[in-house]
């Protein structure tokens, strides 16, 4: 099928839910999500014409988005004339103790403003996750509450209105039936515009391996590591496929950031989000290591963990990157560094094979080619719209695909307990990304079950070099059945 075939039959099966994935990737939306751009862009587009739509829209960037550098110049705007509507991402958070809701503009840095208690019922992702919008802002001293002393407990800004960019729908239904309509190959190539890259630029097999790594945003707690080098796309896709996710590039990471903050008790990412992801793994700094690794390796085992009064369960999934330096052969790039020597000195020092089996697989990262020119690797056509696929991935969350892999396929070899929760997971969660509706031929099935056993295996070799004694070498397989 030829590219222009694909984009129109995109169109045609997804209607208003199919968006131009070359309208996010210009210079006047980059400040925005892919999501929040391809919104406004379908919005203007049908408003005011494929010809005519990017003047209005860049026009509408230009008066409404306000850079977090222009906070107290926002802020002086609004003291001075009362009202105030910009481009803005607000999450609420309930205040019991007060009986109110707490706002923050999350672009602007401005923290405790209070909200219209319409807006809060009206949208009630608002409270889960936050939402970027069109914001209405009124300055409003008078109606502050007030402690005993008449101190403000709160911002004197009111979000009196708020207009959503994303879209309202989260229906499964719309995807599991739209897969019918495209065969096996059509629908990896439907997958990978959708994410925002030109699918003819990549073989069948790296399509495969690129979209594992949405594995973690379609399944609850699954335990995923890459290598590769940079610039293969790894921050790139879960910026833009997704916000239920958290993203740590290096950098330091602490318990109460990751599981549960004592002081303000308040719940930590791994019970907010859909996915944590830690890029540049080499480069993380856990602040305090014993803690942080015991209850890491807790965590990934069991799905529950515990810091000081709080115990809390969670269905967070992780995903572990590592940049890695690899070498040419003849049928294609390989690892030029031993795996352990990516993981950071916290990690790496005291027991690395206590993590690593935890890992349900290893992603082959290096597989992948470099992302270069825009017009050569991204999208040069129609995908499935970004908020509407982010929230169709949160919602196959709560759906099992295991009668599936039950009904077709045995597992052979010397499996453990672990090493078949881990292939059944992976299986599972590329099930619900290419075969959504549960229909699925015996070739597709295998290219599923292939990459599942291939990714834990390569744990499995990853351990026998660590610790040849107490993981011997052994090799998972399956069979259909």
């Amino acid at each position: 099928m030829s590219m222009s075939e694909l984009f129109n039959k995109v169109k045609r099966v997804f209607g208003d839910l199919a968006t131009d994935k070359r309208v996010a990737s210009r210079q006047e939306l980059f400040m925005l999500p892919r999501y929040v751009a391809e919104y406004l862009s379908s919005n203007f587009m049908e408003k005011y014409g494929e010809e005519n739509y990017m003047p209005q829209l860049s026009k509408f960037i230009v008066k409404y988005y306000r850079e977090s550098r222009e906070k107290d110049k926002v802020l002086a705007e609004l003291m001075e004339l009362g009202k105030v509507t910009l481009i803005e991402e607000v999450k609420v958070e309930t205040d019991v103790e007060l009986g109110m809701f707490r706002a923050h503009l999350q672009n602007l840095n401005v923290r405790d403003c209070m909200i219209n208690l319409d807006v809060v019922n009206k949208y009630e992702n608002l409270l889960v996750i936050g939402m970027w919008g069109l914001a209405t802002l009124r300055y409003d001293p008078d109606i502050v509450p007030r402690d005993r002393m008449g101190n403000p407990l709160m911002m004197p800004i009111v979000i009196e209105d708020f207009m959503p960019f994303q879209s309202s729908t989260r229906e499964v239904k719309i995807i599991q039936e739209a897969r019918d309509s495209f065969t096996f190959e059509e629908w990896l190539d439907v997958l990978m515009n959708t994410v925002g890259l030109n699918h003819e630029r990549y073989s069948l097999r790296q399509k495969l391996v690129f979209l594992t790594r949405l594995i973690p945003l379609v399944e609850c707690n699954v335990n995923l590591m890459e290598f590769g080098p940079k610039q293969t796309g790894k921050t790139y896709l879960y910026r833009n496929s997704s916000y239920y996710t958290r993203i740590f590039a290096g950098g330091n990471i602490s318990p109460a950031t990751l599981f549960y903050n004592i002081a303000r008790k308040s719940l930590g990412e791994l019970a907010l989000k859909d996915a944590v992801v830690m890029d540049e793994i080499s480069k993380v700094k856990f602040s305090n290591p014993d803690e942080m690794v015991g209850k890491l390796a807790d965590y990934m085992e069991s799905g529950h963990y515990e810091r000081g009064p709080k115990r809390a369960v969670s269905t967070c999934s992780l995903m572990l990157m590592g940049n890695i330096k690899v070498e040419a052969e003849e049928n294609g790039y390989v690892p030029a560094e031993e795996f352990t020597y990516v993981l950071p000195d916290d990690v790496g020092r005291k027991d690395p094979a206590k993590l690593i089996d935890r890992i349900y697989g290893v992603v082959p990262g290096w597989e992948l080619p470099k992302i270069s020119m825009s017009t050569y690797h991204l999208s040069r056509g129609y995908g499935i719209a970004s908020d509407y696929f982010c929230e169709v991935m949160h919602e196959m969350r709560k759906l099992s695909y295991s009668h599936i892999i039950d009904q077709e396929v045995e597992l052979t070899g010397d499996y453990m307990i672990r090493d078949e929760k881990s292939v059944r997971r992976i299986a599972e969660g590329l099930l619900k990304l290419l075969a959504p509706s549960g229909s699925i031929s015996r070739s597709e099935i295998k290219a599923i079950m292939d990459i599942a056993v291939e990714y834990r295996n390569r744990v499995n070799e990853w351990l026998h070099i660590l610790s040849p004694g107490e993981f011997p070498k052994k090799k998972l397989g399956f069979s259909l059945k």
